[in-house]
């Protein structure tokens, strides 16, 4: 009885060092969650402006250009997953790659060969782990990026998507990231950078339903969706960015308040079966003395006669 109630009181004693870490990190995530939202709200409205202004230029000239024009007969695509540097976050990464492999497969079946590009070390050891080809990949900011980490990673993407694909470019952009919806709810989803689909623009949130202006262009429409093409690849890469740190956070700190759930009602437990173990042995030694005065008292008895 008693190798057993120490066994429990280790248990106790490990549980609730685990309980102390996950409150930590439930308390940390909680707090970063703020700063990130304060972020993505800052970047959204820049990246629907960006884009509208992509959307007027296109719409006020013929110019054939890949940030707004299809290619005939694509037959190459760019895919960029977002996940995270650390795990302890549920099912955050899982479900993007899980997204990100339901793309790739609709993409394989149209005919489009995959490059894939990879933000974050779980994607990577993923892919990694099943000798996945990856094109690309960045770690190490995924938990608080910035603008200047969207440009590293929008850097290749832009010079693969200005080159042909018979020498290694790209016909069409996805990115693929956990959209952060509220507190409770991220869902990942998967969007077309490039081309960019004007009726989409449109009809996006937060568009602007108003009749777009007309403008004329120097030196030409082309120069100028050349300088907006880097601009608006990077800010939505950014604004993907900050929407899947957003989301990492608040899915570590859903997971880590479970897990200390968990460890409270363990250590409820374990307690519980604990003092059953002491009140055994208690039980136990006190039959032992009543047994052993009894059979003292038989013993005297007898020996009186």
């Amino acid at each position: 009885m008693g190798a057993q109630l120490r066994v429990y009181k280790r248990r106790i004693k490990s549980v609730t060092a685990t309980k102390k870490i996950t409150k930590a990190m439930e308390m940390i995530s909680a707090s970063r969650i703020v700063k990130a939202q304060r972020k993505v709200a800052a970047s959204t409205p820049y990246a629907t402006e960006l884009t509208r202004a992509v959307t007027a230029v296109a719409t006020g000239s013929n110019a054939k250009h890949p940030l707004t024009t299809e290619a005939e007969n694509p037959t190459r695509a760019a895919v960029l997953l977002l996940t995270s540097d650390r795990g302890l976050a549920g099912g955050y990464s899982s479900n993007a790659i899980k997204a990100a492999g339901v793309l790739t497969e609709r993409l394989r079946g149209e005919g489009k060969e995959v490059d894939t590009y990879i933000v974050g070390r779980k994607g990577v050891a993923y892919y990694g782990f099943r000798e996945m080809p990856v094109t690309d990949s960045w770690t190490g900011f995924t938990d608080n990026p910035s603008y200047a980490d969207a440009k590293k990673v929008a850097a290749p993407l832009i010079e693969a998507i200005e080159k042909d694909t018979a020498q290694g470019g790209v016909d069409e952009l996805h990115i693929v990231f956990t959209e952060f919806v509220s507190m409770l709810t991220q869902t990942p989803v998967d969007n077309r950078l490039l081309p960019l689909s004007l009726s989409e623009a449109e009809d996006g949130e937060g568009a602007k339903k108003e009749l777009l202006p007309l403008f004329d262009f120097e030196p030409s429409a082309e120069d100028v969706l050349d300088a907006l093409m880097p601009r608006y690849v990077e800010s939505r890469i950014y604004n993907a960015l900050l929407q899947a740190a957003a989301s990492e956070h608040a899915a570590r700190r859903k997971a880590m308040k479970s897990a200390t759930d968990n460890a409270g009602e363990l250590i409820n437990t374990y307690t519980r079966l604990a003092n059953q173990a002491r009140q055994a042995e208690i039980t136990q030694e006190i039959s032992e003395i009543v047994g052993g005065a009894s059979a003292l008292a038989d013993a005297t008895a007898g020996s009186d006669k």
